[in-house]
């Protein structure tokens, strides 16, 4: 007879796992979803191993086939986005952004971070790595317009502050930031440029969001799990030989030790597939997130970024001040089966974080499954019927449970025969 609690992790985890494979609408900006062939490779025998150090320089014996699988993947990598330099060791973005900004500034000199009103990320800022490693803080100026850095105003502050290096891209990121512009600015006093793609990669590498790296960026960092749709881990890239190598020793060992190899295959399988099918998959994703825009426009919501066309990349931003805010309405969502997430908006002061005024919406998972802008139509009627007509939730849900049920298999992947062996582990229902 099994352990009670035994029966319940068993329980919870399919629970879990069919709840948001078959079951709800996944508008989380920062996940996604890993093809079967992908999630087969990543539940291996690599999950349980150890590979200190770097591709046949490693601590351990045993890593014979890493070795040859990490150089094949950081390769693969390279070659999607147009870079000569490459490490897939990071365990997750910020981490990749950490040995960057370590390199880059001692503890005590100053770092220029985007606004956080144009959606800096924590790990920019002095509340999370950057202040952790004891480096300062300038934030560039905001134009409230652009809802974007102030380029001009940024350009006063670098030469002013001479920092050791600028940071650009988000975590709320509606618009590119100007990454050629700052490139040049950073430069003229000798400061690099780090740009976070982390929610951006998978655009970047599609064709519909330009490249940090030939606009001028010395680093871009990246998630590999947001719209390019991998495993969750970090990723760095440079085409700086001289950049890449005190960056490359310090991921390890100030940072980490073992670096998930199961984590490898997955990621170079992706990498596999954004190849083959990115640049479909991505305008896909850019054109869902317009028409969920334009939709919950017309159903009476008020989406941030009108004047700049709401949004160029896979996020969608609501205001629902009106409809009892975002912690509310996130809330409500989920009683229906649709999953978001509540999110400061620009003009909320960061005291509001609990209770926000919006909501961050993500389009690259169901587009995974498949949706394309008339089922955006259709998940805006229903976030009118929850927020604004103020329906039963159970109610509704019955309508998100019959819209999931014509997208349960993933997308812009390899039609390929799986060994039994490499049967995913969670293959429930």
């Amino acid at each position: 007879m099994l352990p009670r609690e035994l029966e319940r992790v068993i329980q919870l985890t399919a629970t879990h796992h069919r709840w948001r494979r078959e079951e709800s609408i996944n508008l989380i900006a920062s996940e996604n979803v890993m093809s079967p062939l992908a999630e087969a490779v990543y539940g291996t025998d690599l999950m349980s191993r150890y590979a200190e150090g770097r591709p046949y320089k490693r601590y351990y014996q045993g890593t014979k086939y890493v070795d040859e699988l990490e150089i094949l993947t950081m390769d693969l990598m390279n070659r999607l986005t147009s870079s000569k330099y490459c490490d897939v060791r990071p365990i997750s973005g910020t981490i990749a952004n950490a040995a960057v900004f370590r390199v880059l500034a001692e503890p005590g000199e100053q770092a220029a971070i985007a606004p956080v009103q144009a959606g800096a990320h924590v790990s920019h800022t002095k509340f999370g790595t950057l202040g952790a490693l004891g480096i300062r803080q300038v934030e560039l100026p905001y134009d409230r317009e652009r809802m974007n850095v102030d380029i001009e105003g940024a350009r006063k502050v670098i030469e002013k502050v001479k920092p050791k290096f600028v940071v650009l891209g988000g975590s709320l990121y509606l618009f590119p930031h100007p990454a050629k512009e700052i490139a040049e600015a950073a430069h003229s006093v000798g400061a690099r440029l780090v740009y976070d793609a982390a929610h951006v990669y998978g655009l970047i590498v599609g064709g519909v969001w330009s490249n940090p790296l030939e606009e001028g960026a010395d680093f871009l960092t990246a998630s590999t799990h947001k719209t390019f749709p991998g495993p969750q881990g970090g990723v760095l890239f440079t085409n700086d030989e001289s950049l890449y190598k005190p960056v490359s020793h310090t991921i390890f060992p100030w940072f980490l030790s073992n670096h998930h190899l199961h984590r490898l295959p997955s990621t170079a399988v992706t990498a596999l597939e954004m190849l083959e099918f990115g640049r479909q998959y991505a305008f896909q994703v850019t054109k869902n997130a317009k028409a969920l825009a334009s939709a919950l426009v017309s159903m009476g919501f008020k989406v941030v970024g009108e004047n700049q066309g709401y949004t160029m990349s896979h996020q969608v931003a609501v205001d629902v001040t009106s409809q009892g805010g975002g912690a509310r309405c996130a809330k409500t969502l989920e009683e229906a089966n649709i999953i978001v997430n509540k999110n400061l908006l620009p003009e909320d002061p960061p005291e509001k974080v609990s209770d926000p005024s919006g909501l961050r919406l993500g389009v690259q998972e169901m587009t995974r499954y498949g949706m394309r802008e008339g089922d955006m139509e259709e998940l805006a009627s229903l976030f009118k019927e929850l927020l604004i007509d103020r329906k039963d939730p159970a109610m509704v849900k019955s309508k998100v449970l019959e819209l999931r049920k014509s997208f349960l298999s993933v997308k812009y992947t390899f039609d390929v025969k799986l060994p039994d062996t490499l049967t995913p582990l969670l293959n429930m229902t």
